[in-house]
């Protein structure tokens, strides 16, 4: 039978008007092998200029301080993601009107900052953790499915080896999908008493536990003599908090590991810690480990491996080659071969000084890439100091001369030390993006120093020895990451501070250990009568008893309130990982009222990662105090749009395509550094 020319041609109309149609979701955090790519081509440099505001919504839930980080995940046609207090949501991806909300807190008017990164979309249900609990959701209605774990709900602190009771456990990064599976890391205390950061494998129909790689090797274990004999039992960390990246068609899961606890000082964890500071390869079926490399050896700086790896292809010898790019704190990129581990560019060692802290015992180099190049500076040094005015040039370098700032791997001490690049980094939890057209990482960076200084554990105050190390022995803390505690008496009642004791929340361990001292702590922060004594006969008996503490976590600026060194303060950077070079580099973001006395492209603090696309965009948010949402060419670092944001959008964007239009859509959370919070989802797109 012929076919007129007529019919061949509208049918070839009709395919393709259905390839335009056709719906492009964003399934999975991060994007498929978390490389947040985007093969969408409506918008591109000649009219990203016109992107104009498609939908807003507003969960009206922000308070001070809390943040809302979520990267949206959308599927046929919905968007799903949590609100600032950890309420679920989900959207008609086309237009922000919301189908269903869900509280898994059942109602609590008490308010607690929260720091969830999304959920995990499979099949009929999505997954989400609150405090310690893994719950499953129906899609459609958002009704606990009652079938999975314990009335719709698994305990996370169940299967680890330790008293369920005795632990905090929680996940502020959503899980992974392989087969039938749902793989999840976990978000732990970084002080002492802590929890295990094992990674596991759940049926994700009956929430039935199928799998788990201890990151503190039980005795047995590959890596248990890098510890101690009995830290399996005690120690905490080691913990894939950042998130997990699978390869289905390797049957791989990926994982980059924090630091152990404490975080800075190991006096009870001597020995290189594996498999805390690690890229590791495991198998997605069985959870047994296939390789791993260790980034630092017995970490005592909060050097965690901030996000999840990124799954590569480079050219090598003009041959494509799978790999896993890892950013790193520091500033500094590790590609490694993804099948063997093997480093695709060399890995130096460079010599690391000893510790002068009583009992502690570091390891004596610390390995490097010598290619990319860093892409943050890696100390702070004098010539480096603030010449924003006189005075707080002034400030700075008296502040500064008074420290021990010999750039990375400085050691700990009662001194204070200066940690440049930070305990935010360097490269965070954000990620980064990469083009498989250009083979570009694209990777937004802060350069902000942090103090930390050592003070001696004593057993006069048991809020100083459970609680300064985070919120300081002022009780100022380093908000919004550890709030004030000043006059918190006169904002939270007795009962809502013994609960938040009790119970945790944030980055915020549970304290229910300590039974009644808890009344006696919130006395002291209620009337600044500091009663409550430690035990010294528990302390004898305390294996996580340790003679040093930090004084807190201390953001090291100016006296005026910005960063102490010369700008730039934060940076986007576009690195070649066929070359191993930086092809460029720009500030990202401003200070709204320093643009205003005219000191511009300064940079600024910066929470949330990019995300590239092969008509040749790149979008990020993530710049706190200017609010601003920007695109720029991906091979050159121009910019060719901006808006302003009604919150800093510290998230990663999520692009997809609806009945032929592509929307860009960001969280709007900020409350980082105190930048304003928000609570609101904006999404862009072409005019009609």
């Amino acid at each position: 039978m012929k076919i007129s020319a007529r019919v061949v041609c509208f049918l070839l109309l009709l395919c393709l008007q259905r390839t335009v149609l056709a719906d492009v979701d964003w399934p999975v955090n991060g994007g498929p092998y978390n490389i947040r790519y985007s093969t969408l081509t409506q918008v591109d440099r000649a009219n990203v200029g016109k992107l104009t505001v498609a939908w807003t919504y507003d969960s009206h839930d922000a308070f001070k301080d809390s943040e809302m980080q979520s990267n949206p995940i959308v599927v046929e046609g919905m968007l799903y993601a949590t609100t600032p207090t950890m309420q679920v949501i989900a959207l008609d991806a086309a237009t922000g009107r919301e189908i269903w909300k869900f509280d898994p807190s059942g109602g609590s008017t008490l308010r607690r900052r929260f720091r969830q990164r999304g959920v995990t979309v499979y099949e009929d249900r999505v997954f989400v953790t609150y405090r310690n609990f893994l719950l499953a959701l129906d899609r459609k209605t958002g009704i606990p499915i009652e079938s999975f774990g314990n009335g719709g709900k698994v305990d996370l602190r169940d299967g680890l080896g330790r008293p369920p009771e005795s632990m905090t456990v929680s996940a502020t990064s959503p899980g992974v999908i392989f087969e039938d599976m749902l793989i999840l890391g976990s978000t732990v205390p970084e002080t002492l008493p802590g929890s295990p950061g094992h990674i596991r494998a759940f049926d994700a129909h009956t929430g039935k536990l199928r799998w788990i790689f201890h990151t503190i090797p039980w005795p047995g274990e590959f890596g248990y003599d890098t510890w101690p004999k009995d830290a399996y039992k005690i120690s905490g960390g080691a913990n894939a908090w950042s998130g997990l990246t699978v390869d289905p068609k390797l049957g791989m899961v990926f994982a980059g590991t924090g630091s152990a606890s404490f975080d800075f000082y190991g006096s009870n964890r001597i020995g290189d810690n594996l498999f805390a500071n690690c890229v590791l390869a495991l198998d997605a079926r069985t959870g047994k480990r296939i390789w791993h490399f260790q980034g630092v050896r017995h970490d005592t700086w909060d050097l965690d491996f901030p996000a999840a790896p990124s799954l590569v292809t480079v050219t090598r010898r003009g041959k494509p080659v799978d790999a896993v790019a890892q950013i790193t704190k520091m500033g500094t990129v590790y590609v490694l071969d993804r099948r063997t581990g093997r480093p695709l560019f060399p890995v130096g060692r460079q010599r690391a000084p000893a510790s002068h802290l009583d009992g502690e015992k570091l390891a004596s180099d610390q390995p490097y890439p010598v290619k990319p190049p860093p892409f943050a500076r890696q100390a702070f040094t004098e010539d480096m100091v603030t010449n924003r005015t006189p005075e707080a040039h002034a400030a700075v370098l008296a502040q500064l001369r008074g420290l021990d700032s010999k750039g990375m791997y400085t050691p700990e001490g009662l001194r204070g030390t200066v940690l440049m690049p930070g305990t935010d980094g360097g490269a965070e939890w954000g990620g980064a993006a990469f083009d498989p057209q250009t083979r570009l990482l694209y990777v937004n960076s802060n350069e902000q120093p942090w103090i930390i200084r050592m003070v001696t554990h004593d057993t006069t105050s048991l809020y100083k020895n459970n609680c300064a190390s985070c919120h300081g022995d002022d009780l100022k803390g380093a908000p919004p990451t550890f709030p004030s505690l000043v006059d918190i008496g006169k904002r939270r009642t007795r009962e809502e501070l013994k609960t938040l004791i009790n119970e945790g929340g944030g980055r915020m361990p549970a304290f229910d250990y300590l039974e009644q001292n808890v009344d006696e702590i919130v006395d002291f922060l209620i009337t600044g009568k500091d009663t409550g004594q430690v035990n010294p006969e528990s302390v004898a008996k305390d294996p996580n008893w340790q003679k040093y503490r930090n004084e807190g976590y201390i953001l090291f600026r100016d006296p005026d309130g910005y960063p102490p060194l010369t700008p730039p303060w934060g940076t986007l950077n576009a690195i070649d990982l066929d070359k191993g070079e930086i092809r460029w580099r720009i500030p990202l973001g401003e200070y709204p009222e320093l643009v205003a006395q005219g000191i511009t492209n300064t940079g600024s603090d910066n929470y949330g990662g990019p995300v590239v696309t092969s008509s040749g965009l790149l979008f990020i948010a993530a710049t706190n105090f200017d609010k601003k949402f920007r695109a720029f060419d991906k091979l050159t670092g121009q910019l060719l749009w901006e808006t302003v944001l009604p919150a800093a959008g510290n998230a990663t964007p999520s692009i997809y395509e609806l009945n032929g239009r592509e929307y860009i859509v960001i969280v709007c959370g900020g409350g980082k550094n105190g930048a304003a919070s928000g609570s609101s989802i904006v999404a862009f797109a072409l005019p009609n």
